[in-house]
């Protein structure tokens, strides 16, 4: 008897096929005709054993069986395709905003293991939930961003790193964070790790998981106090009662911001309220209790209001400082950032460049191409995976890169 043991898989049986559970949040199936090819066998949450064959004969075929069935990867939340970028993938995790690394130039590195997301925000800038029209999920290996990750830490040469996990969608998705935070704050250089989340998926005992692993600071998206306002502006079912408390026994564990946008005609009267409520709580214990944060119009985003000007952005939040003696303004030292050598960018803006399509991407006819270790997003491209294009670089701004295709 050969048995299997998987720690990031699990086996559940459905009809003739077995259901592949993958990093709690994807799947995949897989034809009992194709394990029954290996030998017969049988399965348990996290292992399946099969009979008469070595373990190695085993292990080496049902490799080859799970990297094919890879290919069908989905999302449980909305059913999408979803591609998991590992080490062994070739795919870089720097230039693209959808996942991976971003190096802003400052000791802050933005740490994007997933997109996903489990509410619908009517605000939403990169169009995420479960009623996105972005076409595809991906999902990272945890080993393979930590060792990206601290390449970028050692060219930084800084002993105040912060690892900020701002995944484009709800990071506690991502089944691996607790193990993500402990390999990153191991890393010498790296003091803090923060993360943004709408704090749904939160419980007591996640929060103590985080803290124990070493996150030092929550960034919570909290938007109103008033149950019918929160409940509008997350546009899916919001437990919102289950935020404030989870928000309230944050503090006891690490340090917290209550980060709300302004949405202009929808929460004005809730951000004094909010400010209120973070100092309440025991929030900002090394930073600041609240940071506000204006809504920003995307073109791919979700824009229900046009956002206002940051003149009129900041003459609000000077009237609400003055008539509700709160602070709402704040600059960047006061969140600990500094500023540090950026990356190096291997392209210029109106090069042309020889790159590899590599990925689907998550808007329209996107592709992904990768070249000098980047991925370039490719818009209006009809080109298959694998084809070798010339494009024009249009946009090189923190080593994300936007290429326009050729020929």
């Amino acid at each position: 008897m050969a048995e299997l043991v998987f720690k990031d898989i699990s086996f559940e049986r459905e009809k003739d096929k077995v259901k592949v559970n993958f990093l709690k949040l994807f799947y995949f199936y897989i034809e009992d005709n194709a394990l029954k090819k290996i030998g017969h066998f049988e399965m348990n949450k996290n292992s399946i054993a099969f009979r008469d064959i070595s373990e190695t004969t085993a292990r080496r075929k049902m490799e080859f069986l799970l990297y094919h069935s890879f290919k069908s990867l989905k999302n449980k939340l909305n059913n999408k395709a979803a591609i998991y970028i590992h080490q062994s993938s070739g795919i870089p995790l720097i230039g693209t905003n959808y996942f991976g690394l971003v190096d802003r130039g400052t000791n802050i590195i933005e740490v994007k293991p997933i997109t996903s997301c489990n509410v619908n925000c009517i605000f939403c800038s990169v169009d995420e939930g479960p009623y996105s029209r972005r076409k595809v999920d991906f999902i990272v290996e945890k080993d393979y961003l930590v060792n990206e990750f601290k390449k970028i830490v050692d060219f930084k040469g800084s002993s105040n790193i912060d690892a900020h996990i701002n995944a484009q969608g709800e990071p506690t998705l991502y089944a691996c964070m607790a193990d993500l935070i402990t390999d990153v704050m191991s890393i010498p250089g790296v003091k803090k790790s923060s993360i943004d989340t709408n704090g749904t998926l939160l419980t007591k005992q996640l929060v103590d998981e985080y803290a124990a692993a070493g996150l030092t600071r929550i960034n919570l998206s909290l938007n109103a106090l008033d149950p019918e306002k929160a409940q509008r502006l997350a546009g899916y079912p919001y437990n919102l009662s289950k935020v404030l408390d989870i928000a309230r026994y944050i503090p006891t564990k690490m340090d917290l911001i209550i980060a709300p946008v302004w949405m202009p005609g929808y929460n004005d009267e809730e951000l004094a309220k909010l400010a209120k409520f973070a100092e309440e709580i025991g929030a900002g214990k090394n930073c600041p209790a609240i940071g506000v944060q204006n809504l920003l119009n995307y073109r791919f985003g979700r824009n229900p209001v046009k956002s206002a000007s940051m003149e009129d952005f900041y003459k609000r939040m000077r009237e609400l400082e003055d008539k509700h003696k709160i602070k709402l303004i704040f600059d960047k030292s006061d969140f600990g950032v500094e500023d540090l050598p950026e990356l190096p960018k291997p392209f210029k803006k109106g090069q042309i460049v020889e790159a590899e399509i590599v990925l689907p991407g998550r808007i329209g006819n996107e592709k992904l191409a990768k070249a000098e270790d980047r991925l370039i997003s490719v818009p209006n491209c009809f080109k298959e995976i694998g084809s070798i294009v010339k494009v024009r670089i249009k946009r090189t701004k923190h080593n994300i890169f936007l290429g326009e295709l050729l020929g």
